[in-house]
């Protein structure tokens, strides 16, 4: 018989919930399509605007990767999917840190990465809005 002490029991479970929150996010997206389901919350910018938002067409982008349709993650939301496998590796780094139970601290960013990161989102939103753009 095997014995896993209370504390041996604690740490699979906190090593788990993230993994587990991320594979019903997964499921949910893969079972539920965006394009299908009316419980997907709509973009308040586009609803009112009618422009697309940096963040327009990230459900849709999500669910194409899970689908493995890069291309089409690709029209739904270009800089999501271009920014996703940072976005991943960064996960891995702040789960790694976790399961270790070091101290979780925000990365110290310069201020000219997060001026770039703005000025590259406000092109993305402009560029995706002009009149020959076919993301909509």
């Amino acid at each position: 018989m095997i014995r896993v002490s209370r504390n041996g029991v604690a740490s699979i479970l906190r090593g788990a919930a993230p993994l587990a929150h991320f594979a019903i996010a997964a499921a949910i997206l893969l079972r539920f399509p965006p394009e299908q389901s009316a419980f997907y919350p709509r973009c308040p910018i586009y609803s009112s605007l009618h422009l697309l938002c940096p963040g327009c067409g990230a459900t849709r982008a999500l669910a194409a990767l899970l689908h493995g349709q890069i291309i089409e993650a690709m029209h739904h939301n270009a800089l999501l999917t271009i920014l996703f496998p940072i976005a991943m590796v960064y996960g891995l780094c702040v789960y790694q840190s976790f399961l270790r139970r070091s101290q979780l601290c925000w990365p110290r960013v310069p201020p000219a990465a997060i001026y770039s990161a703005l000025v590259l989102a406000t092109l993305f939103t402009v560029f995706r809005n002009l009149p020959f753009a076919t993301s909509r």
